[in-house]
């Protein structure tokens, strides 16, 4: 690798607000707020919205928008609009 071209890349700790969950990965994102950590060592702390821990696909709480009703609804709604014309 060529050096001076990489960005440094440094132990950061990501912390999910909603799951009240964090995890301690390398990242080239730097922070100002610190967080001591269980290793005894204190790492800059990122807060996020949306982890693997709290994303509905991951924890298996998503739901599947019923397609078929939403066209019906949609054919309902407009089947007698009038088309406007130019």
């Amino acid at each position: 690798m060529k050096s001076r071209i990489h960005p440094v890349s440094r132990p950061v700790v990501f912390r999910d607000r909603a799951a009240g969950v964090a995890f301690l990965t390398r990242s080239t994102a730097d922070a100002d707020q610190r967080v001591d950590w269980e290793d005894g060592n204190s790492y800059p702390v990122i807060d996020v919205e949306t982890s693997a821990a709290s994303h509905p696909f991951y924890t298996g709480t998503h739901r599947v928008l019923d397609t078929a009703g939403r066209i019906e609804q949609f054919r309902r709604r407009y089947e007698n609009a009038e088309p406007t014309g130019r």
